[in-house]
């Protein structure tokens, strides 16, 4: 039968393949809609297989809230023009809707969630057939708290979720979510620092002093020292704030409101 260009567009609805792509699989299946789709999603298996050792180190990072709700989605691929490109742009969109609207806790179950036009696992398969790009979801975070907030900075490379112990001004939150992005630390206060990394950082600096020639008995007291600088530099609430670094971030959360408290954060990058 004749494939006809509204058939062809349908199926590039569908699916997100190209036009040439629609319009061979719709030929080969002879205007089966279902298995037009099947031709495609075996097409972005097979490019997924052929590629597989390549690295997606490239991609789309979006985050977004609701309610007491946060996520934030890395849809990556091989190259800044594919990520670049609105389709995929509003692939990532889409993804991170279905994680808004069903609130997955893990990336495996936000790739079985069920998508008009199939799951977002599939859709990335999808997508790949019409790319010739490998394309993995390569991160999902989502976190939870009584007011939360996200950014996104330009370029779609880098974004940032923040959870609060209570309702705060929206500027303020925002402030500290670009903080969270361009400080990069690895938790909120020292308690919550894993002992395997504390640690690491204490036998460091001892072998630093020690390396120095600094007395054996001093070293402990040295690598302490060490390890409340390191709290400074990777822990969010004692960390110089960006904006005013005369002052640490939990100062300027205790200026705006002294209950205000940061309870959570998920940060997730592509950049170098």
């Amino acid at each position: 039968m004749a494939v006809t260009i509204a058939d062809i567009q349908h199926l590039r609805k569908m699916t997100g393949a190209g036009m040439m792509d629609c319009k061979n699989a719709l030929t080969e299946a002879n205007g089966d809609f279902d298995k037009a789709v099947e031709i495609i999603r075996k097409k972005g298996q097979a490019v997924a297989a052929k590629r597989e050792d390549r690295d997606a180190s490239e991609g789309c990072v979006l985050a977004k809230t609701e309610g007491g709700f946060a996520a934030v989605v890395a849809l990556q691929c091989e190259t800044d023009f594919v990520a670049k490109n609105e389709d995929y742009i509003a692939l990532t969109r889409q993804i991170l809707d279905a994680a808004i609207k069903h609130k997955p806790t893990t990336r495996e179950e936000l790739l079985a969630i069920e998508l008009p036009g199939g799951t977002v696992s599939e859709l990335i398969t999808d997508k790949m057939a019409s790319t010739g790009e490998k394309m993995e979801l390569g991160y999902y975070e989502q976190i939870t708290a009584p007011f939360v907030t996200s950014y996104v900075h330009m370029g779609n490379k880098l974004a940032s979720i923040v959870g609060f112990n209570k309702v705060a001004d929206e500027q303020v939150a925002k402030d500290v979510a670009m903080q969270v992005a361009a400080m990069n630390p690895i938790a909120v206060t020292p308690e919550g620092i894993p002992a395997d990394v504390k640690e690491k950082e204490l036998n460091i600096a001892r072998e630093k002093a020690r390396e120095a020639g600094r007395p054996e008995n001093l070293l402990d007291r040295i690598a302490e020292g060490a390890l409340q600088k390191f709290y400074k530099e990777y822990t969010l609430l004692l960390q110089e704030y960006v904006k005013e670094p005369k002052k640490s971030i939990e100062e300027f959360l205790k200026e705006q409101d002294k209950e205000l408290l940061v309870v959570t954060f998920k940060r997730v990058s592509l950049s170098v």
